[in-house]
């Protein structure tokens, strides 16, 4: 697994044939499903990436791995195991585990022994099991290609059932009294939001930090500059996010696959990315490895050495995934509907940028972009978990302190031309279903309505229960599911109702779309709603603290977007003054 793994360093990096590869593993009761997926870059067959797909399960099956192949897995699967619990619920979490562990071994207290387990494999036992159970007669080979798409006749409906009554079902269970009242809910709690503390260094680089010290041993760090595809020229679009995906392609000290196997061997992540507003270099690891995986960290922000051979490879996988857009209904109309918005603008391109300018940009102007973006001034440091301020301090003044002071003037973005109400319509015959947005102008994160904003939408089409997705699933049967949001970017980004319908409804679908927008702005909503949307905002609030990726992301959102550090312990306040008017 991993960019480190055997079959991702020989099908991506050596033989360059593959712009993607992983290994799977699902287990059941009785037995599991091991499985490899890779995508062959353009030009490349699949009887090659078969070859030596083949040639690696084979190696592992006759050599095994190497000890330290072994310990990294370890740390990696370690650390995945620690951050899933984290979480109360959800795949992984505290309630998922507790319950996987009674139900396949007979006890939920079985945590320490699973890891005990785990650490006690050798590189000779996996070896017996790779030749036990890979073994080239016991699996079965899939090629996706590209071709006419063949849709098996439509199943027919069953015909309809009459009610059969109490007396003709069997129970499993003999009813009990106590199965007649259903449990009250417990008293509501108040929500209480954690606030962070901060500090600057000598050279401008602010830090956000809230330690979570009685947690699992994990910390989260997200270095975060205010500098995202909004900072782009207008005649280089996808600059920003070229650059990002560099910044971990190389150093003045180490070379691509040294990073990932530092990474992977002290079991930590290290992700680089943009968005509309930032640029974000983020880890994650198990406390006692934070120190070396934050260096990390700092070794690829301030040191990138884009080398010219990694440029050209990432350029290559940008230029397939662009490629890959074209036929992805729902990127084809997000896409779509961000250039009719905003035209030639930041916004009105995607992350990715186009062919054509991802073909044109150099080494050269990736490296101007981080250097004129990518000084303290511009940044935060943001981390959570199992560390103390102290520890904190001491650790980003060794680890950023030598950065050089700079600041970085804030994008200036133009305001787009407003554009008269159109209909754009991108045919792809044969679709058995549209892919429907309606679209407009939305609002800055900075606009004083941004929090009745919130609760208008959550009741037109922000949760489940909404009128957008009440109309078009519950009461129509067009669609499995409908929304509508603001995306609130620092310039203002759109407001989009999206969902996707059978094509025979398209016409139906934008007309109960434009009625509820209409009614939306024409009557006051119900106290009901009105109850229902707040609650839905505010006690999802917890949510976002609740693991420490969560939580670093949420912070970094203070130091983005220019909002205080008590701003989320305060926002269920502001929620609970909206009201009808």
């Amino acid at each position: 697994q991993g960019r480190v793994s055997r079959l991702y360093k020989t099908l991506v990096y050596d033989k360059q044939i593959a712009q993607d590869v992983s290994a799977y593993q699902y287990s059941t009761m009785l037995g599991s499903v091991f499985g490899i997926e890779a995508t062959a870059r353009p030009g490349k067959t699949l009887q090659e990436l078969e070859s030596v797909i083949n040639e690696e399960v084979e190696a592992l099956r006759t050599k095994g791995p190497t000890a330290a192949e072994v310990e990294r897995a370890r740390n990696v699967l370690e650390t995945q195991m620690f951050n899933g619990l984290q979480l109360v619920g959800g795949f992984g979490g505290v309630a998922d585990q507790l319950n996987l562990y009674n139900h396949y071994v007979g006890t939920p207290d079985y945590l320490a022994q699973d890891v005990a387990r785990r650490r006690r494999v050798t590189p000779e036992s996996v070896r017996q099991f790779a030749q036990r159970y890979l073994a080239p007669n016991a699996r079965v080979v899939v090629h996706g290609v590209p071709g006419k798409q063949i849709l098996a006749p439509e199943v027919p409906k069953p015909a309809e059932q009459t009610q059969t009554g109490a007396a003709d079902t069997v129970s499993i269970n003999a009813d009990e009294p106590w199965r007649q009242k259903q449990p009250g809910a417990a008293a509501a709690r108040a929500v209480r939001v954690p606030v962070p503390e901060s500090f600057e260094l000598p050279n401008g680089l602010t830090v956000i930090a809230l330690p979570q010290t009685a947690g699992v041993p994990v910390v989260s760090a997200n270095l975060v500059l205010r500098s995202g595809s909004d900072a782009n020229p207008l005649d280089k679009p996808g600059l920003a996010s070229f650059t990002a995906a560099l910044l971990d392609q190389g150093t003045a000290t180490r070379n691509a696959l040294q990073l990932a196997e530092e990474v992977a061997q002290i079991g930590a992540s290290l992700t680089t990315g943009t968005s509309r507003d930032a640029t974000t270099v983020a880890t994650s690891s198990l406390s006692r490895n934070f120190p070396a995986a934050l260096a990390l960290v700092a070794d690829v922000a301030l040191r990138p050495s884009f080398p010219a051979e990694e440029v050209e490879r990432v350029r290559a996988t940008r230029l397939s995934n662009l490629v890959e857009q074209r036929g992805n209904p729902v990127q084809i109309v997000t896409n779509v509907a961000g250039k009719v918005l905003y035209g030639t603008h930041q916004y009105g391109f995607s992350e990715l940028g186009t062919v054509e300018s991802n073909k044109q940009l150099t080494r050269d102007d990736l490296q101007a972009f981080w250097r004129q973006h990518f000084v303290p001034g511009n940044a935060a440091l943001v981390v959570t978990g199992a560390i103390t301020v102290p520890e904190l301090r001491k650790l980003t003044q060794s680890t950023f302190g030598s950065w050089p002071r700079g600041t970085v003037a804030p994008a200036k973005l133009g305001v787009p031309a407003t554009a008269p109400p159109r209909l754009v319509i991108v045919d792809r015959p044969g679709s058995p279903q549209t892919q429907l947005r309606v679209a407009t102008f939305g609002v800055p994160r900075s606009s004083p309505d941004y929090v009745p904003v919130r609760v208008m939408n959550t009741i037109l089409g922000g949760m489940f229960a909404s009128r957008i997705n009440m109309n078009l699933r519950e009461q129509h049967g067009y669609t499995y599911g409908a929304n509508s949001q603001f995306v609130f970017w620092r310039s203002g980004g759109p407001f989009a109702v999206g969902t996707g319908v059978r094509t025979d409804v398209t016409g139906p679908a934008v007309h109960e779309v434009m009625l509820e927008l209409k009614k939306m702005s024409e009557t006051r909503v119900t106290p009901e709603e009105l109850t229902l949307a707040k609650d839905a905002i505010t006690l999802q609030l917890p949510a976002l603290f609740e693991t420490s990726d969560r939580t670093t992301t949420s912070l970094s959102t203070l130091f983005t977007h220019g909002l205080p550090l008590n701003y989320y312990s305060n926002l269920s306040e502001q929620i609970s003054f909206v009201d009808a008017q």
